[in-house]
């Protein structure tokens, strides 16, 4: 019994020892938006989207920022955001008419390449396979979820048929509370969560010609409720959320899976509360973000602690290639070392 207190004593010692090797180093932002979309390219090239048509791009990892407003758009939020490379990126604002935007030339000028008028039309985020094929997906329009795809790099983009979209139960739709509620894996793999009343999690395989439904036994019931993001690296899984509107509750707002989804369980320590972004960094290390701070686990979500107690931050991204790390929110910009 007492080797069992020895080895426990050591874990946590271990841990906090960890957490006080990472830190948040904040940059200049002297801009008012509160920023949820957010791709980190590589170790150099960075972008931000949020609210008032806010768009940020960094060529030195994070360190500085040039910020323009989309004209036309200076009155919405984009929260959907999915960066290529230094002048090729997409955004697309949450709320209708929903419009789905592409630069070339590094945020200078935009062209609108899909919009949906539907009284109901709200983006809550997008992800791509690869630099030709794509998905963004929304909240339901006709019980439905609002899916369009790209198969050129986002130039053109094509509804997917009503046969392929999945019907969602009432008052279930999706949080663009980080972007994070999408993702796409290896070669065809597409996953998306929904929260609200009903929270459940979808897989395809094949673009959406055959679904398969995971219902994680997270937090619902309420529309503040649910899966907010969730991260996935070889069979582990990490879906985090809670009730937005009870941002301390630790309720199943954290769970874990190491089969794929077959089956889920709490951690062992959880988050200090509702979450709205968790990212993968490595098979151990893993970051959740939320409005009251942040956490980072070092045994792949089993045991969390704590970051930064500084608030106000929604979204943090690993380099698609390399190791910067970057996190994001209302009216700040960090990055994590």
């Amino acid at each position: 019994m007492k080797f069992s207190y020895i080895i426990l004593a050591l874990k946590l010692i271990t841990s906090s020892t960890s957490a006080q090797t990472l830190s948040i180093k904040n940059c200049e932002v002297n801009i008012k938006s509160s920023f949820r979309g957010l791709s980190v390219v590589n170790d150099s090239v960075v972008w931000v989207s949020g609210s008032a048509g806010w768009v940020g791009r960094s060529l030195n990892g994070a360190t500085t920022w040039s910020f323009k407003q989309v004209a036309g758009f200076e009155k919405v939020d984009f929260r959907s955001l999915y960066a290529f490379d230094s002048q090729k990126a997409i955004i697309a604002n949450a709320g209708s008419p929903a419009s789905i935007l592409l630069t070339t030339n590094g945020g200078e000028t935009w062209k609108i390449v899909y919009t949906n008028t539907h009284k109901d039309a709200f983006f809550d985020g997008v992800d791509f396979w690869n630099d030709k094929q794509g998905v963004m997906y929304g909240d339901p329009i006709d019980s439905k979820m609002l899916l369009v795809k790209t198969t050129d790099g986002g130039k053109t983009w094509q509804e997917f048929p009503d046969a392929q979209r999945p019907l969602l139960d009432e008052g279930e739709a999706s949080f663009a509370a980080s972007g994070t509620g999408i993702r796409c894996y290896d070669k065809s793999l597409l996953m998306i969560s929904t929260g609200g009343k009903v929270s459940r999690l979808y897989s395809t395989t094949n673009f959406g010609k055959k679904w398969t439904v995971q219902s994680p036994p997270v937090i619902q019931g309420e529309s503040s409720t649910g899966i907010f993001s969730f991260a996935v690296r070889n069979n582990s899984g990490i879906l985090v959320g809670g009730d937005y509107l009870k941002d301390s509750l630790r309720v199943q707002h954290v769970l874990l899976s190491k089969n794929t989804g077959k089956t889920w369980t709490e951690p062992t320590t959880p988050t200090r509360g509702y979450r709205e972004c968790v990212e993968f960094i490595s098979d151990q290390l893993v970051l959740s973000t939320g409005p009251s701070g942040t956490d980072v686990s070092y045994n792949a979500g089993i045991d969390w602690v704590l970051l930064s107690d500084e608030k106000g931050y929604h979204v943090v991204r690993k380099a698609r290639t390399g190791k910067l790390i970057v996190i994001a929110g209302s009216g700040r910009i960090g990055s994590i070392h």
